[in-house]
Formats: structure tokens, C-alpha cells, sequence
């Protein structure tokens, strides 16, 4: 377990501080402000200005936060994990049925969990809910918290003996600022995806919670799931249907302070609107995705000029983490036949699609749980909804994680004080409820009418 929160070197001699990469536009900032101020007339010169210079804060904000988060929350592990979690890598075993040499090898999935200020019990809660010793979790308190909040998670992480067994569980020491309708949610994505292509050569899908989402399912069952599944596959809503969304969503020029300040201020709006591309065709979708990782690798190693070319484009729109990815997929011949039109996430239906989706209610309980979703979202603090989740679905008690099949410990007691070989998997009855979707979503009429289709 890796804890960026702690730095491993003694403080400088001199008192004269270094500055944060994170913060590496603010001397900047600080000295225009000083510097005389020049009267822009042309508002397409103006125009250029704001698109180049965000452009520029979004590449430097990608390149100076990689390296400088890996360094101190992603430093090498020098132990292994224990052998007991990961005796060999051979195919699952499902308890409750006859062992089957056939039965693939379980995937591994990374988790980009991302929380705020104030939100320290939300986000372990959301770990416990979504633990497996197989996967790979990188934790996120953004700005608006506190070091001592973040402290207090790393420690938190740290105290827990599983965590420190699987060696799994990693925290951001240095935060980033998260706009959700700016593209600095964006660089926050591609920087923890970045992180965890480092951390793990060998996971198989990228997710990223926020502490309003929620599990529905034990990972015993996700895994077990999709484990029959191409590890090519990527899981996105995603339209070609623009109406609405071209005037408030597309054509607005916005800058995010999230790239460019230390503090959190109102997102800057220019009075020019920008002509729609031509050269590729834009999609919309959700900002909820479950990812590949070859097509992680794709986006943030950049070996095509696509990813490049669609962050340039959406580095001032709006809501354009729920455009970026979607719009990547529809344009490479490489990756438009992996796209499902399906996030695996339930929400509540009811919401109007131009307003913010609504919260979850008790009464939506029933249809949330037959919908056979992997995850849920818009679920508030304390919801009573997560307290069924846990004790109905999850089997999970107050402040511990998930029992699966690698916890050996009895039920009186801690049922994962004791653990066993990470590869074995207990899927319950609500896996076959994520079955039956996807069965839905994978038939040939389903699965190809719905796959990047122009509107």
C-alpha cells in the first residue's frame, strides 16, 4: 500500500519553499497580473488567446501531475503481496459448483475513486463497498479538502491489514481541482488512469467512482461476470444526437480554473461561440464509463493524434468528460466496434436531459436492484438506500469490506481477518440479474444497431 501523503525526503535547509508542479501556472499568473495589460479589440485574436492558453495549462497541467503524483503516491513497491491472496494465476474457481479447469482467469479492474472536501467517511465507505484484493484502487481528495483530511485517509488505508496484504490501495497526495462541466475533469481522469497504467501491468478495465456512485453488486460478481467477456470491451452511452446539447454544451467557450488556479473560483465564460468540427463526427454520452485498458493506453500514451486532437477541441467546452471519451470511441476504426451502449449504471430515469441527474429515492429501490446494474449513482450522504445496499446485496457491515470468496474467517467474527487465494470467487444471485443485461446488450440485433450509430 502505497501512501503519497508522506514525504520520504527531509525538509530543504533554506526556508525558501518550492512550488508545487500542480501550481506551476501561478508565478505566471501572478506576474501578468503585475505586467501591463493589453487592450484586445480582434475577438477572434481574443478568441485564439483563451483556446491557446488553455490548451497549453491542460498539457502542462497533464505532463507536470503525472510525473510529480507518481513520484510520491505510485513509488515502486518493494515487497511482493501475500502469497497466501495470490498462491498461482490460474483460472477462477467457483465454490459452489464442480471445479472447471474451463473457467477463464478472473479479470483485474483499476478504481479511480474521487471525493472532496468533507467526504473522508464517503470514500472509504465507497472502497469498502467495492473491494477486491485482485483489483487496483487509486483514492482521490481533491483541493477543496484538506492535507489533514488526506492524511487521515492514508492512515486509514494504512491501519487496515487486507490493504496492506494486497498492497492494492494508493492515495493522491497532491490534489487536483475537479470541474465537472470543465475539461479539468478531463486531465483529472487521464492523470489517475496514468497513474494506475503505472502502478499494475495487469489490469483489465478502468472505472472511476465518485462518492455518489455506488456498487449493486459484490466484485465476486463483476469479476466473475466478466470474466467470459473480450477484455476489449468498453462499456459508454454515447449518442450522435446533438440538438439541445450544440448550444449549451458545445458551442460555449469556457475556461477552467481548475487548470490554471490554486483556489476554486467561477468558471470563466467567453462571449464568442466556436463553429462544430467537420473532420470528425462529435458524440455525447455520460461521464460514467467503464474503460479498456487498451483503450486507456490509447488516450494516454498517445500513439494516435486523435485523443490529442479531441483535447485540444474539448479543452473549452463544456460537460466535456461526458463527450471526450465517447467521441474518441465513434472516431477510431481501431476501437468503434468495442463500444457497448450500455454504462452498466443505474440512475434515475425520471430526470429531464437537459437538468442534473436526480437523486435515487427509497422507492426506486426495487426497480434499481432488478435493473441488474453494476453501480448506481446519485446517491446522497448517509443514504438509508446504501444501508439496504449493504445489508441486502453486499452482505457488508458497518466499516468493513465485502466478504468474497478469499475471506476464510467465520462468521462470528471478522469474516476477512482471515484470507485466502484472491482467485476464488463466490458470485451471488444478483450476478445473474448483470448477466441477463448484458445477454440483452450482447445479441447481435442489440449490440450492432446501437454502436455508433449517426443520428
Amino acid at each position: 500500500m502505497q501512501n503519497s501523503t508522506h514525504s520520504p525526503s527531509p525538509p530543504p535547509p533554506t526556508p525558501t519553499p518550492t512550488p508545487s508542479p500542480f501550481l506551476s501556472s501561478i508565478p505566471a499568473a501572478a506576474a501578468a497580473a503585475t505586467a501591463p495589460i493589453l487592450s484586445i479589440k480582434d475577438p477572434k485574436a481574443l478568441l485564439s488567446i483563451i483556446l491557446v492558453s488553455s490548451l497549453f495549462a491542460l498539457l502542462l497541467f497533464l505532463s507536470s501531475s503525472s510525473s510529480s503524483s507518481l513520484s510520491s503516491s505510485a513509488a515502486p513497491i518493494h515487497s511482493r503481496p501475500d502469497p497466501f491472496l495470490f498462491p498461482n494465476q490460474q483460472a477462477h474457481r467457483i465454490i459452489y459448483h464442480d471445479n472447471n479447469s474451463s473457467d477463464p482467469t478472473p479479470p483485474s479492474i483499476a478504481y479511480l475513486l474521487s471525493g472532496s472536501k468533507g467526504d473522508l467517511g464517503r470514500i472509504l465507505r465507497l472502497l469498502y463497498a467495492a473491494y477486491h484484493p485482485r483489483n487496483q484502487y487509486l483514492l482521490h481528495l481533491d483541493r477543496s479538502a484538506s492535507d489533514s483530511e488526506r492524511e487521515k485517509l492514508a492512515l486509514r488505508v494504512q491501519s487496515l491489514p487486507i490493504f496492506r496484504a494486497a498492497q492494492n490501495v494508493h492515495v493522491i497526495g497532491k490534489a487536483d481541482f475537479v470541474y465537472p462541466t470543465g475539461s479539468s475533469a478531463i486531465s483529472f481522469t487521464l492523470h489517475g488512469a496514468s497513474i494506475l497504467l503505472r502502478l499494475s501491468p495487469n489490469w483489465d478495465w478502468f472505472i472511476s467512482l465518485s462518492v455518489r456512485d455506488y456498487p449493486l453488486i459484490t466484485q465476486d460478481d463483476l469479476l466473475h461476470i466478466m470474466s467470459f467477456l473480450p477484455k476489449d470491451l468498453n462499456f459508454v452511452n454515447h449518442s450522435s444526437y446533438i440538438g439541445w446539447r450544440e448550444s449549451r454544451r458545445l458551442r460555449p467557450i469556457i475556461v477552467d480554473p481548475g487548470l490554471y488556479l490554486s483556489e476554486k473560483t467561477d468558471m470563466f465564460y467567453a462571449t464568442q461561440k466556436r463553429v462544430l468540427p467537420n473532420a470528425y463526427r462529435l458524440f455525447s454520452g455520460s461521464s460514467f464509463t467503464i474503460l479498456s485498458r487498451n483503450f486507456i493506453e490509447f488516450c494516454v500514451v498517445g500513439i494516435d493524434n486523435l485523443p490529442r486532437t479531441l483535447l485540444m477541441y474539448f479543452s473549452n467546452t463544456p460537460s466535456a468528460l461526458s463527450n471526450y471519451f465517447p467521441t474518441i470511441l465513434c472516431n477510431s476504426q481501431q476501437f468503434n466496434k468495442t463500444i457497448i451502449n450500455h454504462n452498466l449504471v443505474y440512475a434515475n430515469s425520471e430526470t429531464p436531459p437537459r437538468e442534473k441527474p436526480q437523486p435515487i429515492s427509497s422507492a426506486d429501490y426495487d426497480a434499481m436492484i432488478q435493473h441488474g446494474a453494476a453501480f448506481a449513482t446519485g446517491l446522497g450522504v448517509d443514504d438509508p438506500i446504501l444501508d439496504r445496499v449493504d445489508r441486502e446485496i453486499l452482505k457488508r457491515r458497518r466499516g468493513k469490506v465485502v466478504p468474497g470468496g478469499w475471506c476464510l474467517g467465520g462468521f462470528a467474527n471478522d469474516t476477512c481477518s482471515v484470507w485466502g487465494d484472491a482467485d476464488i470467487l463466490r458470485p451471488s444471485p444478483q450476478a445473474r440479474r448483470l448477466e441477463q443485461l448484458l445477454v440483452g446488450l450482447l445479441s447481435n440485433g442489440t449490440f450492432l444497431s446501437h454502436q455508433c450509430i449517426y443520428e
